[in-house]
């Protein structure tokens, strides 16, 4: 799967589980040529998300529904991902 792919295959799966107001993801795969993830495939990625999902929501539980609706693509696809998880008030 191509860079291009593994973006659109987060924001669709984010998308889909968390009814985001904004999502932004930077691919920062080709910092990281040569790291073991990179030589097996998995991409390096930063997302940014807005969700009404996270009120009420810890640190630790907003990461929790980012990965489980990234579900089986952060063992093949995604190698790294850094989270920022904001609610709609925390974001403005």
């Amino acid at each position: 799967m191509s860079g291009t792919e593994r973006v659109s295959m987060i924001r669709e799966r984010l998308s889909n589980a968390l009814a985001p107001i904004s999502i932004d993801i930077v691919d920062d795969s080709h910092k990281h040529a040569g790291h073991p993830g990179a030589r097996a495939g998995g991409g390096h990625f930063n997302v940014r998300v807005v969700s009404a999902a996270f009120e009420g929501k810890s640190l630790i539980e907003r990461h929790r529904l980012v990965y489980a609706a990234l579900g089986d693509a952060m063992r093949a696809e995604i190698h790294a991902l850094s989270i920022d998880a904001k609610t709609p008030a925390e974001a403005s």
